[in-house]
C-alpha cells in the first residue's frame, strides 16, 4: 500500500509541476508544432468558407481568400439574394456590391461596405483562423507561467496573453489540449473584473494546405454562459 500510495504521488506531482517546468513560449511553440509542422503560415494561401449561424440573424456564408504572402484577401459575404466583396491587395482596395462597383451611400451603409470594415475583417480572420500562429506577431505579450485549468471533466493548459498598448487592450486565455497540445478554447475579456466578453470552443479540425485549423467555433458569453452563434469552416 505505501507503494501504492508513493506511485499515486509521485504521477500528481508529476503532473502538477508540468506548469512549473515549461514555459509559455514552450507551450506555444509545442501547439504550433501540433498545428503548423511543416511551418507554412507565413506563406498561407488557400480559399475557404466560413458559414455563421446565430439565432439572432439569417445564415450567413463567406467566401475567404488569402494570400499571405503577398498581401491578398478578399471576403465575399452573402446574406439572403445579396452578396458582397471586399479585396485588399497590398494597399489597394476594392469594394463590390452584387459584383458591381458602383452603389449607393445607403448601400455602403447598410452593409458597412467601407476600406476600413474591409481590413477589420481581414484581421479579424486572418488572427483567429491563423491562431495559434498569431501568438508569435510583433506585440503579442505570452505570459511566461502557464496553468492547468479543469473546465467540466477536462484539463487543460492555460496560457493567458495581453498584447502592447498599440496592439490591442484585450486579456486573452487559450486552452491546450495537455497531451497533443491542440488549441480547444480561447476567450477573452475587455474588462477582466467585470467578466464581460467571450470565449470560443473550438471542434473537429480541418487540414487545409498542410495546417491543422479548428472547424466549428462556438461562441458563448462569459458572463452567463449564453450561447452566440457557431462558425463552420469548410472547403467548398
Amino acid at each position: 500500500m505505501k507503494i501504492y500510495f508513493g506511485l499515486i504521488l509521485f504521477f500528481l506531482v508529476s503532473k502538477s509541476s508540468f506548469s512549473q517546468q515549461i514555459s509559455g513560449e514552450e507551450l506555444l511553440t509545442c501547439s504550433i508544432e501540433y498545428h503548423d509542422p511543416q511551418g507554412l503560415w507565413d506563406a498561407f494561401k488557400s480559399v475557404f468558407y466560413v458559414t455563421m449561424q446565430s439565432k439572432d440573424s439569417s445564415l450567413r456564408k463567406s467566401k475567404i481568400e488569402v494570400d499571405i504572402k503577398n498581401s491578398f484577401f478578399k471576403l465575399t459575404v452573402q446574406m439572403n439574394e445579396n452578396f458582397t466583396t471586399s479585396a485588399l491587395n497590398g494597399e489597394e482596395c476594392t469594394l463590390f456590391f452584387n459584383g458591381s462597383s458602383s452603389f449607393s451611400e445607403e448601400i455602403k451603409n447598410e452593409y458597412s461596405l467601407t476600406c476600413d470594415r474591409a481590413v477589420m475583417y481581414r484581421d479579424y480572420y486572418q488572427y483567429l483562423y491563423g491562431l495559434p500562429m498569431k501568438l508569435n506577431d510583433n506585440g503579442t505579450i505570452i505570459d511566461p507561467l502557464i496553468k492547468s485549468k479543469k473546465i467540466g471533466d477536462i484539463l487543460y493548459w492555460r496560457l493567458r496573453v495581453t498584447y502592447k498598448p498599440e496592439v490591442g487592450e484585450d486579456t486573452w486565455y487559450f486552452y491546450f489540449d495537455q497531451t497533443t497540445y491542440a488549441l480547444k478554447r480561447y476567450q477573452f475579456f475587455h474588462d477582466e473584473s467585470k467578466n464581460d466578453g467571450e470565449y470560443i470552443v473550438l471542434d473537429q479540425e480541418l487540414l487545409v494546405n498542410g495546417i491543422k485549423i479548428p472547424k466549428n467555433r462556438s461562441w458563448y458569453y462569459n458572463n452567463d454562459d449564453r450561447y452566440l452563434g457557431i462558425d463552420i469552416l469548410s472547403l467548398n
